[in-house]
């Protein structure tokens, strides 16, 4: 695995940050790495937003002082996309019929987007036992400090 220092966060791969300590969180990971495509593999990290890696994206971005849950972090802008914006980034990134869901998603107002979210997050340690992820070897390597 590599280290903090080892992955600036100028890489040119998106970064998707979760809640390392919830079970649903893990299992939204696990989502995604069973539904990307291979070509999308090495367009997308995960870290732990209780990580190192996760500490340095929330020093960069003030505004994640309270954000407990998931983030897609680009790069490339720099920027960060938070809530139901995130979730909507992931299923983008799926591709195919996820795309699809995530440009439906979009057509409903961020304000009603987020009021659900908020809602599943508020449940989401009642929603899933606490969980670890056990990535293969090939999946080890995408995941931060």
């Amino acid at each position: 695995m590599a280290n903090a220092t080892d992955t600036p966060l100028s890489d040119t791969r998106a970064v998707l940050l979760y809640d390392g300590d919830c079970g649903f969180c893990a299992g939204s990971v696990q989502f995604v790495l069973g539904h990307e495509p291979a070509a999308a593999r090495a367009r997308l990290a995960f870290a732990p937003l209780q990580g190192a890696f996760g500490t340095r994206v929330r020093e960069q971005f003030p505004e994640l002082a309270g954000v407990d849950s998931v983030v897609w972090y680009d790069p490339a802008v720099p920027r960060v996309r938070v809530r139901s914006a995130a979730a909507l980034a992931a299923l983008a990134h799926l591709g195919g019929v996820w795309a699809v869901v995530a440009a439906l998603g979009h057509l409903v107002p961020r304000v009603l987007r987020d009021a659900i979210y908020d809602q599943v997050a508020r449940r989401r340690f009642e929603m899933a036992a606490p969980a670890c992820l056990l990535p293969t070897p090939e999946e080890r390597a995408r995941f931060l400090p």
